[in-house]
């Protein structure tokens, strides 16, 4: 969405509307690099870049990105041994955004960043229930009897896990595609779901979050989210630990 530069400004704190017009007229203020006189322009708080002498102006409003996080990234926002983080994808200007959950170093796929704190706590704990997929490729053939054992429940290293769903997509005698449904998002789940029936995950990426899909966003890329995705990730209350229907 789309708003006068001074709007921008004055409800970013920079100044009060009137204020902010001078700034602009006096050629104080960039957008995306280039200085802006004319009150008329408009900017979007969520994919322009925004300076004022200088000095990036950071919206008040809450952000959130959807990014195709490649291997070999954490989803942190600093990391004290200088590995490539997630935000490093990000405009500058982004980079205090915070992922929501995890993606560990070694998986790829989509994960979302965001400064909203209830929106974080929405998507990640376990009382709200919201879906995660992810498509696993696993080391040699993996039997009907695993895929139901993991859907029940297994227990690892003290802890218990369970995908909600999982179904064998293909499979040859070297390697299986699986696709799990998660609604929790526990330290390395869905590779320990694997390790606790001696599997080995070679390959392991989240497509869905939701009802948001990977679809084509390319690797290593990012999109805004829509107010309607927003609202509807947000929208999920189902607890996971709710009663489930008896079967029929």
């Amino acid at each position: 969405m789309q708003v006068r530069l001074q709007k921008f400004l004055a409800e970013a704190g920079v100044a009060s509307r009137r204020a902010s017009e001078r700034l602009i007229l006096n050629g104080l203020v960039e957008v995306n690099g280039k200085v802006v006189k004319e009150l008329g322009t408009k900017v979007d708080a969520q994919h322009d870049a925004v300076k004022v002498e200088g000095r990036f102006v950071k919206s008040k409003r809450k952000l959130y990105v959807a990014i195709n996080k490649p291997r070999g990234y954490l989803s942190t926002r600093s990391d004290e041994l200088d590995r490539r983080i997630v935000t490093d994808l990000l405009p500058r200007e982004w980079s205090h955004l915070h992922p929501v959950g995890r993606l560990d170093k070694d998986s790829e796929g989509l994960i979302f960043l965001t400064n909203d704190g209830d929106f974080t706590l929405h998507l990640t704990h376990p009382r709200y229930g919201v879906r995660k997929k992810y498509r696993a490729i696993v080391e040699g053939f993996v039997e009907p009897g695993v895929l139901r054992r993991i859907m029940a429940g297994v227990e690892h290293e003290g802890e218990m896990l369970r995908a909600e769903r999982a179904r064998l997509m293909d499979a040859n005698n070297s390697h299986s595609i699986v696709e799990l449904e998660l609604a929790e998002g526990k330290n390395r789940e869905v590779r320990r779901l694997f390790e606790s029936q001696g599997l080995i995950v070679a390959r392991l990426q989240r497509t869905q979050i939701g009802a948001i899909k990977l679809a084509e966003l390319p690797e290593g890329r990012w999109r805004a989210l829509t107010d309607a995705e927003v609202k509807s990730l947000m929208a999920v209350t189902t607890p996971a630990d709710a009663p489930k229907p008896p079967n029929r």
